[in-house]
């Protein structure tokens, strides 16, 4: 007989299960509970958010997971060997991208630079939003989805864009967004937000370089428009 757990994580629709989201809008749009969950995977009774959200509980967060052992994980519910070792193996990826040598960092100098490492934005089928973080060099930190919109439109808001740079010791951005129509010229609202980002930027000491726009094998510089 089919457990009641099971049929529960069925009966969770689809936009909010990390897995599905996942799939739909890519990695950057989980929270840290639900990327662990993911990671850990399991059964189809497993709820891969209750899961991660019980694992950063006991090691207080992601930067708690750095240095757990093996035998300190599997003493928790649900996980076993298999899932302890992914998850170990996972931060241990983690840690080494972190302390990659500036060398293995790509420098972001133009919006062709943008386009090498964003590229499959240009495929996506919903509107994304992605911060560039770069260092006082302008070499890339971290490439994030902040947000998800619809076939037309995505929303963000300047603290959601920098929030992201922060956290991650940003001392520089570049916006990036991408129009499933193909068609690269900027709106009304692309240009206004782009005004609004860069005097958040002013404000918080985080130069704002540039925003790109990514359509069908074409770009468009809001800088080089000298758009802001």
């Amino acid at each position: 007989m089919e457990g009641l757990s099971s049929r529960a994580a069925r009966q969770i629709p689809r936009e909010i299960r990390p897995c599905e989201r996942l799939r739909d809008h890519g990695p950057g749009v989980l929270s840290d509970a639900e990327l662990v969950g993911v990671v850990l995977g399991g059964r189809e009774g497993d709820l891969p958010l209750r899961l991660g959200g019980n694992v950063l509980a006991s090691f207080n967060g992601l930067g708690g997971l750095v240095g757990v052992s093996l035998e300190e994980l599997t003493m928790l519910e649900g996980i076993g060997d298999a899932k302890a070792a992914r998850l170990m193996a996972c931060v241990e990826m983690g840690r080494r991208l972190a302390v990659l040598p500036p060398s293995a960092r790509p420098r972001i100098a133009g919006p062709e630079d943008v386009l090498a490492v964003a590229s499959d934005m240009r495929h996506l089928e919903r509107e994304h939003f992605r911060a560039l973080v770069l260092n006082t060099k302008h070499q890339l930190l971290r490439c994030v989805d902040v947000s998800v919109g619809s076939l037309t439109t995505s929303i963000v808001h300047p603290r959601e864009l920098y929030r992201t740079a922060i956290r991650h010791n940003g001392a520089a951005l570049v916006a990036v967004h991408n129009h499933p129509s193909g068609d690269v010229t900027p709106s009304a609202a692309d240009i206004e937000l782009t005004r609004r980002l860069a005097k958040a930027g002013e404000l918080l000491g985080i130069e704002l370089l540039d925003h790109v726009i990514l359509g069908d094998g074409r770009f468009l510089s809001l800088k080089q428009q000298r758009l802001f």
